[in-house]
């Protein structure tokens, strides 16, 4: 494809977001151009069926099987996909009071989702009703500030994972929002909480210096932003009180963004934030490009189911 065909084929399929002053036309070949393509869904709880006609808020949206034919569809058209959630998987839905969490993670593992990261629903069933499902599961979960060390899931999930795709690193690590007063602590038992701003220091450090990844990725479960607890930590001050971090998945908050909020860390660059609500009404997707030297820029699209 001719350049100036490239550059205005992608720039109408979505919005576009520069880095650093960047744009498509920054790239002198389009032949060195690398793309990776980012899909990602939050808080679907169980919502395994479509919602019904009638339903008041969302007649016919979501459902796991329209969900699995568009990501079937883009990995058709893509070749470097990475499929990530953050967290709340379970609960919701009479499936999970039944099965225990046994089909979401069939139908996610038929979906061939790459990561996960838990979120406090995750508890419902307990530590040991997660560790029970997990042989369900076919992809890992990862949990940085999450220390599992005196519990069944100590060496189970890690801080992190790191993906390589057309020749580039992409280290994603996932966070969790305080569990104490919001699951009961039978559930999580002697799982320990660690401030993630201070945790996030240390993994993004080993992540960008030690192992050079040429993405970072967070899967957050704290929640995008709380108006009435503006100290409280969440996806926004995450961003503002670190580095390192190109992008913030995100979760807990039900927050439904049109588009990927972005942010600036403590160096003054832009970190992007995304999430899609919950039930999986939206399917996330993020496209990123990367010239040889590793810069890059990104478009786009929130997918409604």
């Amino acid at each position: 494809m001719k350049r100036r065909d490239f550059i205005k084929n992608t720039a109408a399929t979505s919005s576009l977001l520069t880095f650093g002053g960047l744009s498509l036309t920054s790239f002198d070949a389009v032949e060195k151009i690398k793309k990776l393509t980012i899909l990602h869904t939050n808080d679907t709880h169980s919502h395994i069926d479509p919602f019904p006609a009638d339903d008041p808020k969302n007649p016919n949206q979501a459902g796991a099987a329209r969900r699995a034919s568009i990501i079937e569809k883009i990995r058709a058209e893509e070749e470097n996909v990475l499929l990530l959630d953050a967290g709340d998987i379970f609960q919701g839905t009479p499936y999970f009071n039944y099965y225990g969490g046994e089909l979401e993670f069939k139908i996610m593992s038929m979906m061939q989702y790459d990561l996960a990261t838990l979120g406090n629903h995750d508890f419902d069933n307990g530590i040991d009703g997660f560790y029970a499902q997990l042989p369900h599961a076919k992809f890992d979960f990862v949990s940085a500030n999450y220390d599992f060390k005196n519990t069944i899931l100590d060496g189970i999930v890690k801080p992190y994972k790191i993906f390589k795709k057309a020749g580039l690193k992409i280290g994603v690590f996932g966070l969790g929002v305080e569990l104490e007063g919001l699951v009961d602590k039978k559930l999580y038992k002697e799982t320990v909480y660690n401030n993630p701003i201070d945790i996030t220091k240390d993994v993004v450090r080993q992540l960008k210096e030690i192992e050079k990844c040429d993405l970072i990725i967070c899967l957050s479960h704290l929640g995008f932003k709380y108006t009435n607890e503006p100290e409280k930590i969440c996806d926004v001050l995450l961003a503002q009180k670190t580095k390192d971090i190109d992008l913030i998945i995100g979760g807990h908050t039900h927050t439904f963004l049109d588009k990927p909020v972005v942010e600036k860390n403590t160096e003054g660059k832009e970190v992007l934030i995304n999430q899609v609500g919950c039930y999986g009404i939206n399917l996330g997707r993020l496209d990123f490009y990367f010239s040889d030297d590793k810069k890059y820029i990104n478009q786009s699209k929130n997918i409604v189911i």
